[in-house]
């Protein structure tokens, strides 16, 4: 597969998966999802890997789905003659051929995956980058799901297995994002590190992995795994999914919509945001610093 939205590259034991549409802030659409399923798919079926490392390209890891114009770039999976299908949302949503269970591949495969976060890791993107064994944040990168507040429900819920339930509910009510720092603190994530350090602390993470036998590896993910699926994590995420299409179609999430195409993504998530002054009205160190840029 020749892929558009990401690259793949394999240094020895060590496969990145880089998305890379630096110029969206690696927004998702298709064929992304698709892509991405096959290179972790690539990276699981090559021998010589044992890491793979995920990332994102300029100035941000991933800034969730692309609603600009609509969201009609998935209209073929959710409608029927131009108008909003529920079951058909929802057979998709729930089937494994939907964005979330491709971009899931990262907790399905057996080899460690670590994810090196920087920017915005919003939404949907938040959703991917937690769906991974490790996550190594920039301590200014913002980590968050806007859709908590209009337009969305959790897709994987890492963010409630990853959390406690005081903190889960809470960023599920407010939607609130934590900068790398916070996430570290909190337990979401593994570890934040000054942005200068991101890539040699990731590089070392997986030069550490890559020595230790595969086969010990996937047993240890496999166990851990497991031990979640049984808390209900499956369930949990199908849920997920079946609100996710109720919430983008309510007749607040439509007005929503309706004036993101017609006054712009700006002027929305302006109002969305103003009264919590986070991610688009965001100042201070609630803005990652737009001089951190990932090379691809």
């Amino acid at each position: 597969m020749n892929y558009e939205t990401l690259l793949y590259h394999t240094d020895g034991p060590i496969a990145t998966v880089t998305l890379n549409r630096p110029d969206r802030l690696n927004t998702i659409v298709p064929p992304m999802p698709d892509e991405f399923e096959d290179a972790i798919k690539r990276a699981s079926l090559d021998a010589t890997v044992k890491v793979i490392v995920l990332r994102g390209a300029g100035r941000s890891f991933c800034a969730g789905y692309d609603f600009g114009g609509g969201f009609h770039h998935w209209d073929e999976g959710i409608t029927t003659d131009g108008r909003w299908d529920p079951g058909k949302d929802f057979a998709w949503a729930t089937s494994t051929y939907g964005p979330t269970q491709k971009f899931s591949s990262l907790w399905r495969t057996p080899k460690p995956v670590i994810a090196q976060i920087h920017g915005w890791c919003v939404g949907g993107g938040s959703d991917m980058a937690l769906s991974a064994d490790l996550v190594i944040a920039s301590e200014d990168a913002q980590i968050g799901t806007p859709y908590s507040r209009i337009w969305g429900c959790y897709l994987s819920a890492m963010w409630i297995y990853r959390l406690g339930l005081t903190k889960a509910k809470e960023h599920a009510l407010t939607g609130r994002p934590l900068s790398g720092i916070e996430a570290a603190e909190q337990g979401l994530i593994n570890r934040a590190v000054p942005f200068k350090d991101l890539e040699r602390t990731v590089a070392t993470q997986a030069e550490q992995l890559a020595s230790i036998p595969s086969s010990q590896l996937a047993a240890m993910k496999l166990v851990v795994n497991q031990a979640y699926e049984q808390m209900g994590l499956h369930a949990t995420q199908t849920l997920g999914r079946i609100l996710d299409g109720l919430m983008r179609n309510t007749p607040d999430a439509e007005r929503f919509i309706e004036r993101a195409v017609d006054e712009g993504v700006r002027a929305v998530t302006n109002d969305r945001d103003a009264p919590f002054g986070d991610y688009s009205v965001a100042g201070g160190d609630r803005r990652p610093d737009a001089d951190n840029v990932i090379e691809p």
